[in-house]
């Protein structure tokens, strides 16, 4: 709760999604250890409850980042405990058991791109941009930026977002693979539900491995890499999901990709 007596993170159930809200729009939901660990108590109830989740922001900003206010008077041991414990619970997002989307919009700042990061696919709408103002802070990234931004965009567009201040454009952003896609103001919620509505219907399984195999086999060398993949590959089509869902394929009662609409 805030100080008002407002939950900091808002949680319900649509369907077979839940939808986590960050509820500090009068601090443009900047994130405070309070937060990260609500955030920590949303993600278990999800993967305990949903089949995919949202996450997205109250009021006119996804997440400003870290709340200073908080930080600035953190002595050294505990600043760095803070910092692992952003590492922990971002990480059950990031390697859990269900498929995490991002809605952005506004100021996508600091820990608020570090949170987006940890998640699984972005998606931002036209008044949202992105930053990295710790050089002008006088601090470094703490919630796992510099390991998952600079993998999703590279170290170098990281190190000038941070050294110069400069903010990025949701267009920009996509062409750099730090989000997915990109849609029309007001409507990155919208979005993200329907594709999290779409992966809640996967077999759990296949989510499983996408979410846990998938990085950790792009970080291995080739041959580790394509052994791994012959393992993961043969052990979800065991599952009796898997076998009535390729059946169901075969007989033509499910449904065939199709090309994209044209632009």
């Amino acid at each position: 709760m805030d100080g008002s007596g407002e939950a900091l993170v808002s949680y319900q159930l649509q369907g077979e999604v839940a939808v986590i809200g960050l509820n500090r729009p009068g601090k443009r939901n900047a994130i405070s250890d309070r937060v990260v660990e609500a955030l920590r108590d949303a993600a278990e109830r999800a993967q305990r409850e949903a089949r995919a989740a949202v996450i997205y922001g109250e009021g006119d900003h996804f997440c400003a980042g870290l709340d200073l206010a908080e930080h600035k008077d953190k002595p050294l041991f505990d600043a760095i405990q803070g910092s692992r414990r952003w590492h922990a619970i971002f990480s059950t997002f990031e390697r859990g058991e269900i498929p995490f989307f991002t809605a952005l919009h506004g100021a996508v700042v600091g820990g608020g791109l570090e949170l987006a990061a940890a998640t699984h696919v972005r998606v931002a709408d036209e008044s949202a941009f992105f930053g990295l103002p710790e050089g002008q802070r006088g601090i470094f990234v703490g919630g796992g930026g510099s390991v998952r931004i600079a993998r999703l965009i590279g170290a170098a567009r990281m190190g000038d977002m941070m050294l110069t201040g400069r903010t990025v454009s949701p267009a920009q952003m996509e062409q750099w693979g730090g989000i997915s896609y990109v849609v029309p103001k007001g409507q990155a919620l919208a979005k993200a539900l329907e594709l999290a509505q779409a992966a809640a219907t996967n077999a759990p399984l296949s989510n499983y491995a996408i979410l846990n195999a998938l990085p950790r086999i792009a970080e291995m060398s080739v041959e580790d890499g394509l052994f791994t993949e012959s393992i993961v590959s043969a052990l979800t089509s065991e599952t009796p999901e898997a076998k009535q869902r390729l059946r169901d394929f075969l007989e033509k009662r499910a449904a065939r990709l199709k090309a994209p609409d044209a632009p």
